[in-house]
């Protein structure tokens, strides 16, 4: 059976760019383009629109919206609105944000399991077309319903995905998401442990592992150049060692060296700093958390997150040559 596959666009394209870039990949059998808003760079929302404006059968899911800046009403509101434009294609991807990004802007983000369960519940309550009261600690609705004027009147088919990568978070997912977006930057081992917990989670609902699905973000650095490769996949891979050491530790990099990056990266981190602080990262780190290398290598690495419960990875291409990543794994996702 063929696996399926999905590309993964944050802001290193245009965004006309990243439209060609996903009609191609649409032409080469991808199931689905996932546009990341996880720094202040650039929002998912409007390049979801221009890909699934340009295209017939692929999928765009938010990879992912944070569930702090938008009011669930509005939330709720901006996906169906792209199930308007694209009916059936388009995925709602939450995530809990991340500090010191959040408190810099002014939000402290308490109880984020209590927070991420009652915006999914209220958000899925609004897309189904229904008049929503909800009284929670976050989300206080009284009656309100998305109050379409002219439209038809209809449930949105909008499944909610949850971004996790601690054990509570994948728990959460597995009880109540349609998915979960399993996160990029840790190794297949980490996935062993992901699954249990959301399984755990899925048992608390009556549902068991298979009811969930399980794509996931597999950075892609692909070279015929194995050096080019390793390097250019060194510097996301430092950026995420000093931003986000809780992912790092997820999947077994070690502490010291994680201390040591902490020492030279600030947020945020100039490309100079970022620069110093790859000196420090060996190649095996590299290629523990990333997908790197040759063709063949990435490949075999992207193999081993699917034999770990990845349902389609979701690759974030770094090479230069985005077109040669897609043909790569349109041959691979297909079996030809």
């Amino acid at each position: 059976m063929s696996t399926p596959v999905a590309l993964y666009l944050q802001d290193a394209h245009p965004i006309r760019e990243g439209m060609e870039l996903v009609q191609y990949a649409e032409e080469r059998g991808f199931d689905a383009v996932w546009q990341a808003e996880s720094r202040l760079v650039r929002e998912a929302t409007v390049p979801m629109a221009a890909y699934l404006a340009v295209t017939e059968r692929i999928k765009a899911g938010s990879g992912v919206v944070n569930n702090w800046t938008r009011n669930v009403a509005l939330l709720a509101a901006t996906f169906s609105t792209l199930d308007d434009l694209a009916p059936g294609r388009v995925v709602l991807g939450i995530g809990a944000w991340w500090d010191p990004i959040a408190r810099k802007v002014g939000i402290a983000r308490t109880r984020p399991l209590q927070a991420m369960r009652e915006t999914v519940e209220a958000v899925r309550a609004l897309l189904g077309d229904g008049r929503v009261t909800y009284e929670g600690e976050f989300v206080s609705l009284d009656g309100v319903e998305l109050d379409y004027v002219h439209q038809e009147r209809r449930p949105k088919d909008v499944p909610i995905y949850i971004g996790a990568t601690g054990d509570r978070m994948l728990e959460l997912a597995g009880e109540i998401g349609d998915g979960v977006v399993l996160n990029y930057l840790v190794s297949p081992t980490y996935n062993d442990r992901a699954m249990e917990r959301l399984e755990e989670g899925a048992r608390r609902a009556g549902r068991s592992l298979e009811d969930v699905d399980r794509p996931q973000l597999v950075v892609c650095s692909l070279d015929a150049d194995r050096g080019a490769a390793l390097d250019a996949a060194r510097l996301l891979v430092t950026q995420y060692l000093g931003q986000q050491p809780h992912i790092m530790k997820a999947s077994g990099v070690p502490g010291e060296l994680l201390e040591e990056i902490g020492r030279v990266l600030t947020w945020p981190a100039t490309h100079d700093e970022v620069v110093a602080a790859s000196r420090l990262v060996p190649d095996d780190i590299v290629q523990m958390i990333t997908a790197s290398g040759s063709p063949a290598e990435c490949v075999e690495k992207v193999e081993q997150y699917v034999a770990a419960g990845c349902t389609c990875p979701i690759l974030y291409p770094l090479g230069s040559d985005v077109r040669a990543m897609i043909d790569t794994f349109s041959a691979w996702s297909t079996g030809a």
